[in-house]
């Protein structure tokens, strides 16, 4: 199973940018369609981006649609989510997720959670 370790998160005003990483262990990373989550204090955790396994489709929460965007290198083990535009809504813990299948699906099937990074929008 695919481990999975999360970085880049912190503190930005409103109007700023973040990229967060997500670096996966095993061989098999490729083969996993990948998604970010995030969890707002006493909120359930939603979707807010998937992509699948060969980066060729792409999927979008409506709420981040236009400025956040979801890439992967799969050489690397590595998918990633840049956040520009970032609004103080945006605040939440981000999860990394590996899909069990390669491409992504309503609803996620998620095999595989990252420990989580914190993301900060003050306004």
């Amino acid at each position: 199973q695919v481990q999975l370790v999360e970085s880049g998160g912190g503190l930005v005003q409103a109007g700023g940018s973040l990229r967060l990483s997500c670096a996966a262990s095993g061989r098999t990373f490729s083969s996993y369609a990948m998604g970010w989550f995030r969890q707002a204090p006493g909120k359930e955790r939603e979707f807010v981006a998937a992509i699948s396994w060969s980066g060729g489709s792409t999927y979008y929460a409506d709420s981040v649609k236009g400025r956040f965007t979801i890439s992967r290198d799969n050489a690397k083990n590595t998918v990633y989510l840049q956040m520009n535009s970032l609004k103080p809504e945006d605040t939440a813990v981000y999860y990394c997720a590996a899909e069990g299948g390669p491409d992504y699906s309503d609803p996620p099937r998620v095999v595989s959670w990252g420990q989580g990074t914190q993301v900060t929008v003050s306004s």
